[in-house]
């Protein structure tokens, strides 16, 4: 059957979009370049994202199809929530300014039973124990950043100094801004800090975030040399946010080393808020002394990796997905009042063993802070233990796309091992 065209206002013609009733995907077909096979049915594809998907697909060197997971949405350059492999070549926009950017969950021995009934007091704790936000514009007495780092802190930072100093040999101009005192905090927007209850009531701690101010820096930075790298080299692209470094060129090599050093700041980063959130929770009083199993760790969602895909070593690059392979463990979040997922992946080699890394935002901040009210975002956290004020109207669940719906339209790259339901969540 062949679905509606791409509306005019997208200025980029395809042929067909056809939903074949013998795949889990849809598949959009342009007049030139890789055709795009997204996991879309039963959730919306808004036109921004259904065009950047297509200026995406036009550059020569996508390797058989670009992969849509069903969180789809408009980003910069390449939309959130897609799987873009590729050979010779690199897209810094692709990859995008939270480098690193991904998941973290531990599953305690603690039941709901033992959660006090009024659970302020471990949201305080969390949130004294963790920085988190944003003032200042990031500058100096930046609340979200540390003002004293923490020994353990710092000794972190020196395993990952020597790669960054190297880096700022080569590029000195991203020596600036919050590096070492953004190790172990948490950041603003989408990122949180949630503690969870499974299925069977079991508690669970929860985090999202990424390589937060040095990452954005690099990622920015890089997004900007490739621009104009290829304004250099007189190449036009169908977006100059897709600029790319040819593989064997120097800026090739220096962001990939840049990238692989953000994303182990991230994985670093996310170990080093877990583990204050644990030291918090246990000493806040509010518990019984618990032990904490790791279950799903460091599930980056934006990142780029050398992988093998039908026969051939490829580069694929998630922004805003997660790595699916089979048996791989990973997380997949909803909103700050629906449920997340911890996932086993299956494996699917037309995804380029990939799922989705959330519920994907319906429409743009500013439009939810249009439309919904206080009493609104109230109504749709209530029983959770997190702000209510107008600062996170737009982080509010319907900003975002129903979870339940977005699990559906996944079903043949991931399996459900566990639900949670948060009862606390902080944010930036």
């Amino acid at each position: 059957m062949v679905g509606a065209r791409a509306s005019k206002s997208d200025g980029i013609k395809h042929r067909r979009e056809t939903q074949m009733a013998d795949t889990a995907y849809n598949v959009i077909v342009p007049e030139k370049g890789a055709p795009i096979k997204a996991w879309t049915k039963g959730v919306s594809l808004e036109d921004e994202a259904r065009k950047q998907l297509l200026n995406v697909a036009q550059l020569p060197f996508i390797f058989k199809w670009v992969a849509a997971m069903p969180d789809v949405h408009w980003g910069v350059g390449a939309t959130v929530g897609s799987v873009i492999p590729t050979k010779g070549a690199i897209i810094p926009a692709a990859v995008g300014v939270d480098i690193g950017c991904g998941m973290m969950a531990i599953q305690t021995d603690l039941n709901a039973r033992d959660l006090p009934e009024n659970l302020k007091g471990i949201r305080s704790a969390i949130e004294k124990a963790v920085p988190h936000g944003r003032t200042n514009h990031g500058g100096k007495g930046d609340r979200g950043a540390w003002h004293e780092i923490p020994v353990r802190t710092m000794e972190t930072w020196q395993t990952l100094k020597p790669r960054y100093d190297a880096i700022l040999e080569k590029h000195p101009k991203l020596d600036r801004g919050n590096h070492a005192n953004h190790l172990g905090t948490l950041g603003t927007g989408n990122h949180f800090i949630e503690v969870c209850l499974d299925e069977s009531d079991s508690v669970w701690f929860m985090l999202h975030s990424g390589s937060r101010g040095v990452g954005n820096r690099m990622g920015s930075y890089f997004i900007e040399v490739a621009r104009k790298d290829m304004e250099r080299m007189f190449i036009h692209l169908p977006d100059r946010d897709l600029g790319y470094f040819p593989e064997g060129s120097e800026h090739f090599d220096d962001y990939v080393e840049a990238v692989h050093w953000a994303q182990d700041f991230a994985r670093l980063n996310r170990d080093m808020m877990m583990e204050q959130i644990v030291g918090a929770v246990r000493a806040c009083g509010e518990v019984r002394p618990f032990t904490a199993e790791l279950k799903a760790i460091n599930c980056h969602h934006n990142y780029v990796a050398r992988e093998s895909h039908y026969g051939e070593n490829v580069l694929v690059t998630r922004k805003g997905a997660v790595r699916a392979r089979e048996g791989d463990m990973g997380i997949i979040p909803g909103s700050m009042g629906a449920r997340s997922y911890i996932v086993r992946g299956k494996g699917n080699p037309e995804s380029f063993h990939s799922c989705s890394h959330g519920a994907g935002r319906a429409m743009s901040r500013t439009e939810a802070k249009r439309r919904f009210s206080l009493a609104d975002h109230a109504r749709m956290t209530a029983g959770i233990e997190c702000r209510k004020d107008a600062d996170v109207i737009d982080e509010t669940p319907a900003a975002y796309k129903p979870i339940e719906a977005v699990m559906a339209a996944q079903a043949d790259l991931v399996e459900i091992v566990h639900t949670l339901h948060q009862v606390v969540c902080v944010k930036g």
